[in-house]
């Protein structure tokens, strides 16, 4: 199995589908793809995790929304830390495959995805502490609204309207 090192994730119209471009080792590239129905089980237990291990989640004094402004602010947070890189370039040569199964791993610290696939025995993975996934999530996010794909498996922290939770965090009084 091959660690991503780097990725790039966009939306693939004539697919359909969202294109993880990822590089294993300098020049080594592997193109996975993802199906909308296979992201729609995966993204519950990402935002569960994240909801489960952020700062907040101990703190038994706060209310349900208080704790989606908390996240919401997070993910904000993790947008405005995201910088342009170069995106990763896929060559005629690099691996392409579908996506047929994730598994997740995870502890307080990290959570990990090994993407298995077709051809059988095609995997690769990725670490994510909650700062880089909360960033991979906006840009799995944009890619859905460009895909014009539902929002409904997206928390409401998650989505565009998380600015929201930001107002009402304010006009909450936290002690």
């Amino acid at each position: 199995m091959a660690d991503l090192q780097r990725l790039t994730t966009e939306y693939v119209d004539a697919e359909d589908r969202i294109r993880l471009t990822g590089e294993l080792a300098p020049g080594q590239v592997n193109v996975l793809w993802l199906t909308q129905r296979l992201l729609s089980r995966l993204l519950p237990h990402l935002f569960q995790w994240l909801q489960q291990h952020s700062p907040v989640a101990t703190a038994s004094t706060i209310s349900t929304a208080q704790m989606e402004a908390l996240q919401g602010l997070a993910q904000l947070a993790a947008r405005a830390e995201l910088s342009a890189q170069p995106p990763v370039e896929a060559s005629a040569s690099s691996a392409a495959w579908l996506v047929t199964e994730v598994q997740v791993t995870q502890n307080s610290a990290w959570v990990k995805l090994v993407f298995k696939g077709q051809p059988q025995g095609t995997s690769a993975s990725l670490h994510f502490e909650p700062q880089p996934l909360r960033q991979w999530l906006t840009i799995v996010r944009d890619q859905y609204q460009r895909g014009q794909w539902p929002m409904t498996d997206w928390p409401h922290w998650a989505t565009e309207n998380a600015a929201m939770a930001h107002t009402e965090f304010k006009q909450t009084v936290l002690h």
